[in-house]
């Protein structure tokens, strides 16, 4: 596959990298799991939205460039070349927002989309519970829908965990139980509930790195807006396997965010080349990784001509994410055993050394268990990709 870009394709990526140049900030941002960190990456979400890069595939009405899917590609490899930083609010514009665009009302896209690309809403994630993680289907989050003079409203109680920027975001999107009594995949709704709210309580997790990614979300008779729902009340199931086909099969990690690890993980063996390779499989990593990611990007620029074409995404989504969890473990596995020892610092480069790997290393191990764990991810390839029965 030999991959050609037309006339204005390449003024594209000439603006972009152009853009980026000129405002990718010299120092790195703090991690956005700090709470300086986080108003940071928020400050950075609004830079983009000033010269309209924070959604670049949104229609323009909304603060989007009106991008296909090639364009959209172009750009994430221009973003990761310039070494910008991470986005703190992935969940709401690569997740949450193509799931509005389906499913949400014009009066949701209208409040919603906007306040989203310019940083003033960032979303967490609010799927998993005790009990649901990889199944969803077993979620007990209960939300009562109430009709009272005032305004409806959904009455929630229960608990969330593993809530990815919850600590500090302003919203939540998940999966509620609006019918009682129901079982599995039935009587569940998709609702987004702003975490200001009484009766919300959120505790910290803290990660392998010490800093806090992910919280639990307690909610005791929270009120939340009918309005907030998206889609119709009980079709969440619906709505949220079209937010996980878009967390798994494309948006969320583009193949630039590999392709710019495998080039960083060929820069470390060759500065280490001599005490590398007294172990030859080592060097053999290296190069495996490399393939791999530009495979996974070949691969992504066929999804989305096929996209662009009017194709849609099915069951190989699962491929997708236990292709690039699996990379990403490959590759950070590989730069810590070039590092040695030098790879278990843990302060910021330069004194975690060449380009702090270790926290990546750290991340890369949550990489098989979310966006649907990678067992879950072989069992519907099995399933639906292949035929084959349930064991």
């Amino acid at each position: 596959m030999k991959l050609t870009y037309t006339a204005s394709q390449q003024a594209f990526r000439k603006e972009v990298r152009s853009w980026l140049a000129r405002h990718v900030p010299k120092q790195p941002l703090k991690s956005f799991d700090t709470a300086e960190g986080f108003a940071e990456h928020r400050a950075w979400e609004a830079k983009l939205h000033s010269g309209r890069w924070s959604a670049v595939t949104w229609p323009e009405s909304v603060g989007g460039r009106g991008c296909d899917l090639i364009e959209w590609l172009i750009f994430e490899e221009e973003y990761w070349r310039a070494g910008a930083p991470l986005r703190v609010n992935q969940n709401g514009v690569f997740l949450l927002a193509p799931t509005l665009m389906e499913f949400g009302t014009e009066a949701q896209k209208q409040h919603f989309l906007p306040r989203m690309a310019s940083g003033e809403h960032i979303w967490a994630q609010g799927w998993s519970e005790p009990g649901a993680g990889s199944d969803m289907a077993a979620i007990r989050c209960a939300a009562e829908r109430v009709d009272a003079p005032s305004g409806s409203y959904y009455l929630i109680n229960g608990q969330k965990t593993w809530s990815t920027r919850a600590v500090w975001a302003d919203w939540c999107f998940g999966l509620f139980r609006t019918e009682a009594g129901s079982t599995r995949h039935h009587g569940l709704s998709f609702v987004l509930v702003p975490l200001t709210l009484p009766g919300i309580t959120i505790r910290p997790i803290r990660q392998l790195n010490g800093l806090t990614g992910f919280a639990e979300i307690f909610f005791d008779d929270v009120k939340v807006p009918a309005e907030h729902l998206l889609g119709e009340e009980g079709s969440g199931w619906n709505v949220a396997m079209a937010t996980a086909g878009f967390e798994r099969g494309l948006m969320l990690r583009s193949p630039a965010r590999f392709q710019a690890t495998a080039k960083a993980l060929v820069e470390l063996y060759r500065s280490r080349r001599a005490s590398a390779d007294r172990d030859p499989s080592i060097r053999d990593a290296v190069v495996s990784s490399w393939m791999q990611a530009e495979a996974y990007t070949l691969s992504t620029y066929n999804t989305a001509s096929r996209l662009v074409q009017g194709g849609s995404i099915g069951p190989e989504a699962s491929t997708n994410k236990i292709f690039w969890s699996e990379l990403d473990l490959l590759m950070h596995e590989t730069a810590m055993r070039i590092l040695g020892q030098d790879g278990e610092l843990m302060d910021e480069p330069p004194a975690a050394g060449e380009h702090g790997w270790l926290d990546g290393f750290l991340f890369a191990q949550a990489g098989p268990i979310y966006a649907g764990s990678n067992e879950i991810q072989r069992n519907i390839i099995a399933e639906r990709m292949l035929g084959l029965p349930r064991a």
